[in-house]
């Protein structure tokens, strides 16, 4: 394990919600921008979501956007992804992970990846 772990991941319905958790135990990245990236069965890692480091700004793709939302716990040293209206085309391995430089929504702007957690929908 790293220093980023996901959890969360379940096989739910078309429409459901649910909350995915990031725990970063040692508070590796207090400074750091966050995301939640993905990867679907057959396609390459994708950006979903991000935050900048003091929680003032997100960055969506255009699949999150109205659907998902980031938030962060610093008490807890947790990020969290709330999915709703989830969707087959949901369906993947959800990664999060510290903004390190660059574009938001460029998977080669993160680093530190936690291992993931599957998100299923079935249809």
């Amino acid at each position: 394990q790293g220093p980023l772990v996901e959890s969360g991941g379940a096989l739910v319905q078309t429409g459901d919600s649910l909350r995915l958790s990031c725990l970063d135990s040692g508070r590796s990245f207090t400074d750091y921008a966050m995301g939640w990236l993905r990867q679907a069965p057959g396609k390459e890692r994708e950006f979903v979501i991000g935050m900048s480091y003091t929680g003032s700004r997100t960055f969506y793709s255009d699949s999150a956007k109205g659907r998902f939302t980031i938030s962060r716990d610093s008490a807890s040293g947790t990020v969290y992804l709330q999915m709703n209206s989830l969707q087959p085309e949901d369906t993947a391995i959800y990664y999060c992970a510290a903004h390190l430089s660059g574009t938001y929504e460029d998977v080669r702007a993160y680093g530190y990846w936690g291992q993931g957690t599957q998100v299923t929908v079935s249809s």
